[in-house]
């Protein structure tokens, strides 16, 4: 049976090169997205603002039951200490947080046994200098994915974090991270979207029943 996955932020970057790996390899993808995506057989785009989290439910409640959940929808805005704005924090938190745990909400019940959900975290999650709003927003999903994964073992559906380093997508420039240029880490090269892709189709395929609960980081050496 075709497995089907939801998955945010499919209009561009890591949310869609899962997707497209997913599609790749047999699965059904429902996307959510504000701009619309379009990735072709077996792909179904939902329009969804992950901002306005009480929103979400009346949208997903139509579809199909999940096999599997990917939140990689997400923003950044950096400041320093001193500069710092609560609304990017209060923005941040709503679309990292806020909307996965409405989508987990109202996805879970209905997901079958040895279902899988990855959230997209960040290797700044231990703290980075003009990074501690985004920081904290990403440090709370391994908060919520460790909870989660202990609450549903029972039902042998896992909960992993996917954390990247600087990753080569349209996110890098967005004048709101303006106050944190980027870095190449040490491998010399920006994280590629399609190796973040491959190891998140790992954890969600067959080979992923084992692992729960953990936290990868992918950062080209960033965090050496």
């Amino acid at each position: 049976m075709t497995r089907h996955a939801v998955v945010t932020g499919t209009s561009s970057g890591i949310g869609k090169a899962i997707a497209q790996r997913l599609l790749a390899g047999g699965w059904r993808v429902t996307g959510l997205s504000r701009s619309e995506s379009s990735l072709g057989e077996g792909f179904q785009w939902v329009q969804a603002d992950l901002s306005e989290p009480e929103s979400l439910e009346p949208v997903v409640s139509s579809l199909e039951p999940a096999d599997a959940l990917v939140h990689a929808a997400g923003f950044q805005r950096t400041a320093h200490l001193g500069s710092l704005d609560p609304s990017a924090l209060t923005g941040m938190f709503t679309v990292h947080v806020a909307a996965a745990s409405v989508l987990a909400n109202a996805l879970v019940p209905s997901m079958p046994s040895g279902g899988r959900i990855v959230l997209l975290g960040s290797r700044t999650s231990t703290g980075m200098p003009g990074k501690s709003h985004y920081a904290a927003t990403k440090a709370a999903l391994m908060g919520l994915g460790r909870t989660w994964a202990q609450e549903l073992a029972p039902r042998g559906i896992t909960v992993n974090v996917l954390s990247p380093g600087p990753t080569d997508t349209p996110m890098l420039n967005d004048p709101g991270r303006a106050a944190t240029p980027v870095k190449l880490p040490a491998l010399g090269a920006l994280v590629d979207p399609e190796d973040v892709a491959a190891l998140a189709a790992f954890l969600l395929g067959p080979h992923g029943k084992s692992i729960t609960g953990q936290n990868y980081v992918i950062c080209g050496g960033a965090s050496l």
